[in-house]
């Protein structure tokens, strides 16, 4: 296994470098280069699977801060980045070597990582640079904006592409540390993200051009061609190792030791259901030391939208759970998720729950807990007391509620911005509000184009904005993707 470890290691350090150097002599045209597409593809999953962030456990009410008034907890966000395009030229580059060795391994996996940051960028934005984005070595460095209609469509075709491409001969999978060259593991990662995808596309349900049901029930209703991840050993996902440059993203983090605490919904929530995932999420606080650690007395949330000030008298008092040791004391902690079996349960359990697809809702319903559950380390006994207690039983009348509420508790510190995403696209579950939010139009609903557009690319922004929002670029703005 330590032999295992460092050449995990040293594989993810080579496959930088590379990508590094690549870059870097590609300005000299004298010097023709070719990149093995295995070390490119490890730079690319490390940057693609790295998802662990506070940020959007902060927006979705989750945990606060207490160092500052941050933009993510008071919604006071403005711009956001273009940097996933820099990823998206290594994606590129992974599709040029795939072409000239002929792997149709690699070019699948290169589709899939192109949706993966187009659909990143395009839930900050709206509309984005896409059929263009890549093509500056061909001297285009303005690309126009496409819809993110047209977007929509073109990642769930390029899905679909990339699953019929893996086969048995479509070629061996080198430098991949997140399934080891398992074509049948990729083909569920690509199959499970779709149906992430078409979810996020619920308000378009009754679209008839793209026929959001219909392709979701094609999927679920053809295992052998499309088919799912069947449990956690599925998980699109990133493994930590005691190495240096390897270990969990807050280890040794004083920030996260010392300046993050749980919020008061999210720990009354879990309280409120009995949820033995709160004594894996969060800390007694000072005031329930001498309490047992699994007495949920012993935990307190804090106010998101409660004044900075209120929520620091309350921690010098003594109340506030901060965010469990683990997360900051553990280098290995947890895998980081791309996307898990938990999610997927959960998204089938609303698709049910909207008549999608055929099955109980229920059942996926359960089936996701347990596997969140399993995720965090939860024993069965503990899990099945939860499935009993009557707060979680499943009811038909609030079944949506039900299973957006487990979603948002299962993303917990994983799968990025998933977790508002959700809450964006449905409401659920409700996010609290005060007069200490700074955007005056409450949770905003995306971020603005950034600084870098308006000196570079403004005409085509402009086309963009005035298309989608009359013209205006602000973060209260409502994208394609959330109008009915």
């Amino acid at each position: 296994m330590k032999t295992y470890n460092r050449v995990i290691s040293i594989i993810i350090l080579f496959g930088m470098m590379a990508c590094e150097s690549f870059e870097d002599l590609q300005l000299d045209p004298n010097r023709p280069v070719q990149a093995e597409p295995s070390l490119l593809l490890t730079a690319i999953e490390v940057d693609a699977f790295s998802t662990v962030q506070v940020s959007a456990a902060l927006a979705s009410r989750q945990l606060i801060f207490t160092n500052s008034a941050s933009d993510n907890q008071y919604y006071g966000w403005q711009r956001a980045s273009f940097a996933d395009y820099d990823q998206l030229r290594q994606v590129a580059k992974l599709t040029v070597e795939a072409e000239r060795t002929s792997n149709d391994s690699y070019k699948a996996l290169s589709l899939f990582f192109r949706s993966y940051y187009i659909i990143k960028l395009t839930n900050t934005f709206g509309d984005i640079p896409f059929t263009e984005s890549t093509k500056g070595e061909a001297g285009n460095f303005k690309p126009e904006y496409d819809t993110q209609e047209s977007i929509f469509i073109q990642v769930l075709s390029d899905l679909k592409t990339a699953n019929s491409l893996l086969t048995a001969d479509s070629g061996d999978i080198l430098g991949d540390i997140i399934y080891q060259g398992n074509i049948l593991k990729w083909k569920k990662l690509i199959n499970s993200f779709s149906l992430r995808v078409l979810m996020s596309m619920s308000l378009k349900e009754n679209n008839s051009v793209i026929d959001i049901k219909g392709k979701f029930a094609e999927i679920f209703s053809n295992p052998e061609m499309f088919p799912l991840f069947e449990s956690n050993m599925d998980n699109g996902a990133l493994q930590y190792l005691d190495v240096e440059g390897n270990r969990y993203p807050f280890f040794n983090s004083n920030d996260l030791r010392t300046a993050y605490y749980m919020e008061k919904s999210f720990v009354d929530k879990l309280k409120r259901n009995r949820d033995p995932r709160l004594f894996v999420y969060a800390d007694r606080d000072n005031n329930g030391r001498q309490l047992q650690e699994t007495n949920p007395v012993a935990y307190n949330g804090l106010e998101g939208a409660a004044p900075l000030s209120e929520n620091t008298n309350l921690i010098l008092s003594g109340t506030g759970s901060p965010i469990d040791s683990r997360y900051y004391n553990d280098p290995i902690n947890q895998p980081s998720l791309l996307m898990g079996y938990p999610e997927l349960m959960l998204t089938l359990a609303e698709a049910a729950y909207r008549g999608w697809i055929p099955g109980d809702a229920e059942e996926f319903y359960r089936e996701g807990i347990r596997a969140s559950m399993e995720f965090n380390n939860i024993s069965p006994h503990e899990t099945e007391a939860y499935l009993d207690h009557h707060m979680n039983s499943y009811v038909t009348a609030e079944g949506l509620r039900l299973i957006l509420e487990e979603k948002h508790t299962s993303l917990f510190m994983n799968s990025g911005w998933e977790s508002f995403y959700n809450q964006r696209r449905t409401g659920i579950p409700e996010l609290s509000l005060s007069n200490q939010i700074i955007n005056p139009g409450g949770i905003p609903k995306r971020w603005m184009y950034p600084q870098e557009e308006i000196q570079l690319n403004l005409q085509n922004m402009n086309e963009a904005l005035q298309r989608q929002f009359g013209g205006q670029d602000n973060v209260n703005a409502v994208m394609w993707l959330l109008r009915q």
